[in-house]
């Protein structure tokens, strides 16, 4: 149940005049970085935490039918009511150029398989069954909602989080304006070639965050930053990736001089190029922006339509 008290002393706290925090803003603002490196950081603490889950989730192409998947079943994010089934699920990936009609159900499929999915009990319909996310699933996004969050609340000593973790029920009406806006911007879908590059390989996103978080404090006008040693056995290991994917994409990434090793590959200290951590800047600069306009909007600090209402996540027993 959400407490429209806590809502009205959130919109006190934060005044009349809060303005959300924009993608151009950011980018340029030097804490901004300094966030963005503890942020990957925790992202990293949290894939060391359940490699499993965070796995799965590691690349651009399934961390978006993720999104879709919540934004379906929470708000209806094609124009239905809310819920998800294969088939709704699979025309809305096609439809937005995320995957293939056959990548797309087999997801769901995995999804199902590994416990992030299941069948609700009663279908009125069985040819188009229905499905929710289980806890687990649900978890998971609250926790990658709540890291945002806070990031968020360090750079305007904001309350965004607190409130959050207090009603947790606002990521039912968070979600899918988030999943829409991130789905829909071609500044996410495509930042660059480089953040391309990894982020649509498997494993490729988890590894570039990795990288990215072992920047120092960098002077913007120098045109490498130098990361440390970084060993293809250590990459291959805690990023579950081949040792041939992995070098295959650092190889692809130094054609592109957008990284590149002092020494031996893969056995001396690895540097990144200033317009490669620009990229990822860039991105997570318009990944902020779009959740910090999805929190006003929920809160009703400016004019936007909301979302349906939510769905329960936890009102189904899991099929047998």
């Amino acid at each position: 149940m959400i407490i429209y008290s806590d809502i009205l002393e959130f919109a006190q706290f934060n005044g009349d005049g809060y303005m959300s925090l924009s993608a151009k803003e950011l980018a340029k603002d030097p804490d901004f970085f300094a966030e963005i490196l503890s942020y990957t950081r925790e992202i990293i603490s949290t894939y060391d935490e359940n490699q499993r889950v965070c796995s799965v989730f590691a690349s651009q192409q399934r961390w978006l039918m993720a999104l879709a998947g919540f934004g379906l079943y929470c708000g209806g994010i094609d124009g239905g009511p809310p819920g998800i089934h294969a088939s709704r699920f699979a025309h809305y990936i096609v439809e937005h150029e995320i995957a293939s009609h056959n990548t797309a159900l087999s997801f769901i499929q995995e999804m199902l398989a590994l416990g992030f999915l299941r069948y609700l009990p009663h279908a009125a319909d069985r040819r188009a069954r229905p499905m929710q996310p289980t806890e687990a699933a649900a978890n998971q996004l609250a926790k990658w909602v709540s890291i945002h969050l806070s990031v968020l609340d360090r750079l305007d000593d904001g309350k965004r989080n607190a409130l959050f973790v207090k009603q947790p029920e606002l990521i039912g009406l968070l979600q899918p304006q988030i999943s829409v806006s991130i789905i829909e911007s071609d500044d996410l879908r495509r930042p660059g070639e480089t953040f391309d590059l990894f982020t649509w390989a498997n494993s490729g996103g988890i590894i570039m965050d990795y990288l990215i978080s072992r920047v120092g404090m960098i002077n913007p006008t120098t045109q490498k930053a130098i990361i440390g040693r970084v060993a293809f056995t250590d990459l291959c290991s805690r990023f579950l990736i081949s040792r041939t994917n992995a070098k295959r994409l650092m190889n692809k990434a130094i054609k592109m001089q957008s990284v590149g090793w002092m020494g031996p590959s893969g056995r001396s200290q690895l540097w990144l190029s200033n317009c490669f951590i620009q990229e990822y800047c860039d991105y997570q600069a318009g990944k902020f922006a779009i959740i910090d306009a999805a929190w006003q909007n929920t809160l009703g600090l400016r004019r936007a339509g909301m979302p349906r209402v939510k769905q329960n996540f936890t009102s189904a027993v899991p099929s047998r």
